[in-house]
């Protein structure tokens, strides 16, 4: 993918910023008054917090998403032999993390819409070898969990959760990453809430958050006994307590952010070749991400649009390159045309919480104006900025 002119740093609307004030300040410096910076209160604080905001019985705090969900196939026992479905329009870490549990990612197709699993796709390449399901909420919309559970039960494997966009979504009213057997959350800066790096399985299955606490904590049972191999994968209190902050803060966040999402669906509507993000009626979508599709599957064009905005100080990319295009995957089979259209069309929008309407206004005008001077003679930039911590 191509990215915005070398050395363009400053932008006059970024893409996300975290909103932290105060609170998180204090909560840190609490913690730093205590003798106690790991395994600590915090840690037992937030999960139980998180946990119950999304009506879940228990919450395992990890130092990231990816190891997260490294740490949940193990736990699971999938591993060499076994494959998992996931889809290939997400964060590369969806797929490696099945890599490293010594699994096989099998890809299939999305919805061009939601750009949430196809539950026939799905169904389509299920075989004996596929121990596991892992829907991805792309954007913090919830794919078709209804669906996608009664493939999972049908089939024997289970239902995974990659909910590290969609904290506090809800499908027919149920919260997300408590349809399957676990779900994953991260709060890298990008998301709606952030602990600069951190992640969160919830869980109502007992046995598996106990087992997932001694992955995390290098198996170890008791002072120096160590049952299972395990690794460091824990959550500082620093970063719990942050969290803890954060967590009071997602209801509001998530309020501001379904605003301006409909301010800027509004001022899109009349922008010719442009679709603004499809949301379910069934779903809520806490806007993670705005992606929007442009009418046409022209890459260079994609591209020109989003040099073209950069030149005005607005922040764009595309949210995500394909997985399977990725080189650690070359060779690996993946017959997901949906995916390979929508790779050339799909653009993620500015849309943080500390945003305003005008700033959604400024957005969709320069949307706009750049499709129209891309229409005429689109250019492809050649240089990518630095990417964001995922």
């Amino acid at each position: 993918m191509a990215g915005v002119s070398a050395g363009y740093t400053q932008w006059r609307i970024g893409l996300a910023r975290p909103d932290v004030g105060e609170e998180e300040i204090e909560a840190v410096s609490r913690v730093l008054r205590t003798p106690i910076l790991t395994n600590g209160p915090e840690t037992a604080g937030f999960e139980r917090e998180f946990a119950d905001l999304h009506r879940a019985e228990h919450g395992v705090a990890f130092a990231n998403g990816t190891v997260a969900l490294v740490a949940l196939f193990a736990a699971l026992g999938i591993g060499p032999g076994d494959e998992v479905i996931v889809p290939s329009l997400t964060f590369v870490s969806s797929a490696t993390s099945i890599v490293y549990a010594g699994a096989t990612p099998v890809f299939a197709d999305v919805d061009p819409d939601t750009f949430n699993l196809d539950p026939a796709d799905v169904a389509r390449r299920m075989s004996p070898r596929v121990k596991g399901i892992l829907a991805v909420h792309y954007g913090g919309q919830p794919a078709d969990l209804a669906e996608l559970s009664a493939l999972a039960a049908d089939a024997g494997v289970v239902l995974l959760e990659d909910a590290a966009e969609a904290h506090g979504a809800r499908y027919r009213g149920r919260h997300v990453g408590t349809w399957g057997v676990a779900g994953m959350f991260s709060f890298t800066p990008t998301k709606n809430i952030t602990t600069g790096e951190g992640g969160m399985v919830l869980t109502g299955d007992g046995d598996l958050a106990r087992q997932l606490r001694l992955l995390r904590n290098h198996g170890q049972v008791s002072p120096y006994e160590h049952a299972v191999l395990g690794c460091n994968w824990r959550l500082s209190e620093m970063q719990a307590a942050m969290g803890r902050a954060q967590t009071a803060k997602l209801d509001a966040i998530l309020a501001r952010k379904r605003t301006l999402a409909a301010h800027l669906d509004r001022r899109l509507d009349p922008v010719a070749g442009v679709q603004a993000p499809v949301v379910r009626d069934d779903r809520d979508h806490v806007h993670m991400l705005y992606t929007v599709t442009l009418a046409s599957a022209d890459a260079a064009r994609r591209d020109a649009v989003i040099n073209d905005l950069a030149q005005q100080g607005i922040e764009s990319r595309v949210y995500f390159p394909p997985v399977h295009r990725q080189p650690i995957f070359r060779g690996q089979p993946a017959d997901v045309p949906v995916t390979d259209d929508l790779a050339g069309r799909i653009l993620s929008l500015p849309i943080h919480s500390l945003l305003t309407p005008e700033d959604m206004a400024d957005v969709a005008a320069a949307l706009a104006a750049a499709m129209d001077r891309t229409a005429a003679s689109p250019t492809t930039a050649t240089t990518a900025t630095t990417a964001p911590t995922w």
